[in-house]
């Protein structure tokens, strides 16, 4: 089976981490999946960016829990990354469901238990997509509640530690189907045991083709990356 190529934060070496260009970028490209980081505004809207702040890669300034949706969708989420993307906004988790088919991967990050996984799973729900998303988290407690919303949702454990054996754990105790590692010089052995307690792997973030072409010889059932046009012909060969 062929390594799943994963548009991470869409194709954000191209296009803009985490807005529609990136997104329909990736799927244009002929990615397998995007993956996607997704919070609250303070009037309770899932949106689609990384970083707890709006500094880095938008117009705006401060938390992005501190902002309403509309106060976040007026702001300038392209121009930092080139002119060509000046006016792109920052996506609600809705819009992307409506702009790609593809299956996607989203990451929760749940300011404590602020009400992410139930708002998240009701725009699943609502775009009828639950059968293409994997939902995953470094949160425990965020797994666990999103896993006593949903019997039928795909989790995985994401996770940077260096024990697979805790990873493997949790993925237990909340019903995971897959862990998703941060790619490091043990994670060959890690994927070996990963697929031994029957659960999926995942590596991110990959961008070198030999980094590429050493987890697909690993077995890898998929790799996060920046630049998916660098692996999608090799990963269909």
């Amino acid at each position: 089976m062929a390594t799943e190529v994963i548009a991470h934060r869409g194709a954000s070496g191209t296009a803009p981490e985490n807005t529609l260009p990136a997104f329909r970028r990736a799927e244009e490209l002929g990615a397998d999946m995007i993956e996607l980081d997704v919070q609250l505004t303070r009037d309770g809207h899932p949106v689609v960016i990384h970083d707890r702040t709006l500094d880095r890669t938008t117009s705006g300034r401060g938390a992005v829990r501190r902002r309403t949706l509309e106060e976040i969708c007026g702001l300038d989420a392209g121009a930092w990354f080139g002119r060509a993307f000046a006016d792109t906004r920052v996506p609600t988790l809705d819009q992307v469901f409506a702009a790609v088919a593809i299956p996607v991967n989203v990451e929760l990050k749940a300011a404590g238990d602020d009400g992410l996984e139930r708002r998240v799973l009701d725009t699943v729900a609502r775009a009828g997509a639950l059968e293409r998303v994997v939902f995953s988290s470094f949160d425990a407690a965020s797994l666990r509640r999103l896993r006593s919303l949903s019997g039928e949702a795909d989790l995985a454990v994401l996770w940077a530690g260096r024990s697979v054996a805790r990873a493997i754990a949790l993925a237990g105790r909340v019903g995971a189907r897959s862990l998703h590692l941060r790619t490091s010089r043990g994670v060959t052995s890690a994927i070996a045991a990963g697929h031994a307690a029957g659960l999926a792997v995942r590596v991110w973030t990959v961008n070198a083709p030999a980094e590429f072409a050493r987890l697909t010889d690993a077995g890898a059932d998929g790799v996060f990356t920046d630049y998916p046009e660098r692996f999608l012909q090799n990963s269909r060969a």
